[in-house]
């Protein structure tokens, strides 16, 4: 208030119009930051793993940037003595990344015996249970996806023949649901059985999914209405096909691969092919082996990427084997994208096994690849891997991460699609039993001057180095305030938040 004090309207005038220009600054500056401009990967590689037991639970990541910032914003305890039903295990995170308020929430199913599914709200920071535990026997919750027409997708990471598990189920009411009985959870018994971790839509709304088992196959789902704006609609009829590398039979392969058909175009059994369960579904696994669907060991997570020439990519991580495949969809080539022979940024030689059990992947905002490890505490790591020319084999790797809680492990990093420098970790079945959720920011806010070119701030305005000292949001906060545009400016947050993805 005491920056604007100065009882000229006509200097007042002069000061509304800079603002309006400091407004659409920072818009710009944020919108353009969120296509791919992030400060994730400006770091010097971490040499170690940080000490089991050294940082506090509530701040557990040594990073590899000290740029780099973290704060929890939610955790089970804090849950359970809300009066909610939460079962821990906080598995794979993502969020609503279309639709009414958009980036809003996140979502996180509980990889436990009685699994569900939970939903942070970013703006109250209230979290919800959904989906309580054991709902229709939901056990070993682990994928997590937004779907194209705005629902949740998760699964059982749990299968063997004649079970009743393997099952993919959705929410159709992710955002609207109170936590109060009435989510809507479907499982949606089209797609094979199989024990689920990744999920992953490609450019044309087609579903790929693995099954974590050593010899575990990779899938694809082709619903027959591409343009689905319903589950209903979407897995009402679609033919599911296995991954063949090389002619089949085989596992750990790379090269040339097709994709053979397991089911008939509605979803049905091909006779002398599909395996079937005793409650009519198909066992994906089983039928895999019937027409030499390639296997690898442990695939776990998934993740697809676009790149510059339009071809998309799906990454896997399998680990058993210690290693990342690339499948480029566009030119059916399988590629390893990081083994234990990848050379390490930090040291200039092979990884070796300081790279182990690689389970969960991420992409940021300008395409790189993360692998999270599933290792215990003193060796839990995050890696990040380069691959300058995008061939689908990287060029290094460097641990990005570390994570020191004892008994925990890294799971469902997830990289904020609205703002390129933020990003979501889980901190799972940790020693304490408290499961926690940790927000990552690249860099610190950016001075609100540092937005502006020196020769736009009014000479006039006193104080004006008190602007450059504080953080964007905080000095903006001043000066809309001076003004009574504080209102204006919610709205204008509130717009970007809802409509920043296309």
């Amino acid at each position: 208030m005491l920056l604007f004090n100065f009882g000229a309207s006509m200097f007042k005038h002069k000061i509304l119009s800079v603002i309006f220009v400091l407004v659409l600054l920072v818009m710009t500056k944020t919108a353009q930051a969120t296509v791919a401009d992030t400060h994730f990967a400006k770091f010097h590689p971490v040499s170690g793993s940080v000490a089991a037991g050294s940082l506090p639970e509530s701040s557990p990541f040594t990073f590899s940037s000290t740029s780099f910032s973290q704060v929890r914003i939610a955790d089970r305890i804090s849950q359970l003595k809300l009066g909610e039903p939460n079962s821990g295990g906080w598995d794979m995170i993502t969020a609503n990344e279309t639709g009414f308020d958009a980036g809003r929430y996140l979502f996180i199913p509980f990889e436990t015996l009685e699994a569900g599914v939970q939903r942070i709200d970013l703006k109250t920071g209230l979290t919800k249970t959904l989906v309580k535990p054991g709902t229709q026997g939901f056990t070993k919750g682990d994928a997590s996806r937004w779907t194209p027409w705005n629902s949740y997708l998760t699964a059982e990471e749990f299968w063997e023949k004649g079970s009743t598990k393997g099952r993919l189920f959705e929410l159709t009411n992710p955002t609207t649901a109170t936590g109060g009985g009435d989510s809507n959870f479907v499982h949606r018994s089209i797609v094979p059985r199989v024990a689920h971790e990744g999920l992953a839509f490609d450019k044309e709304n087609n579903l790929y999914f693995i099954d974590e088992f050593n010899g575990g196959s990779i899938y694809k789902y082709v619903p027959a209405s591409h343009a689905a704006t319903t589950g209903n609609e979407y897995f009402f009829a679609g033919q599911t096909f296995v991954l063949q590398v090389n002619g089949g039979d085989n596992a750990n392969v790379v090269g040339s691969f097709v994709w053979i058909p397991i089911t008939n175009t509605t979803g049905g059994p091909i006779d002398g092919i599909s395996v079937m369960n005793a409650d009519g579904t198909i066992d994906g696994r089983e039928t895999a082996k019937m027409v030499k669907g390639t296997g690898y060991q442990r695939p776990e997570d998934i993740e697809i990427k676009t790149l510059v020439n339009g071809d998309e990519m799906l990454f896997v991580a399998t680990t058993s084997t210690h290693e990342v495949y690339s499948i480029n969809l566009d030119s059916n080539e399988v590629n390893l994208f990081v083994s234990r022979n990848t050379v390490d940024k930090s040291t200039g030689v092979s990884v070796g096994t300081s790279l182990a059990n690689p389970d969960n992947l991420a992409i940021d905002a300008a395409g790189n690849i993360y692998i999270v490890e599933d290792q215990p505490a003193g060796m839990a790591d995050i890696w990040f891997a380069r691959d300058t020319d995008n061939d689908g084999v990287a060029d290094s790797v460097a641990r990005w991460a570390s994570l020191s809680t004892i008994g925990a492990e890294a799971t469902g990093l997830y990289f904020d699609k609205f703002d390129a420098n933020v990003a979501y970790v889980n901190v799972q079945h940790p020693d304490s039993l408290v499961d926690s959720t940790i927000m990552i920011s690249a860099i610190p806010e950016p001075n609100l001057a540092s937005a502006i070119p020196e020769s736009n701030l009014p000479s006039e305005l006193p104080g004006s180095n008190l602007s450059s000292a504080m953080p964007e949001s905080m000095a903006l906060s001043v000066l809309l305030s001076g003004m009574g545009l504080m209102g204006l400016m919610g709205f204008i947050v509130h717009r970007r938040s809802v409509n920043s993805i296309s």
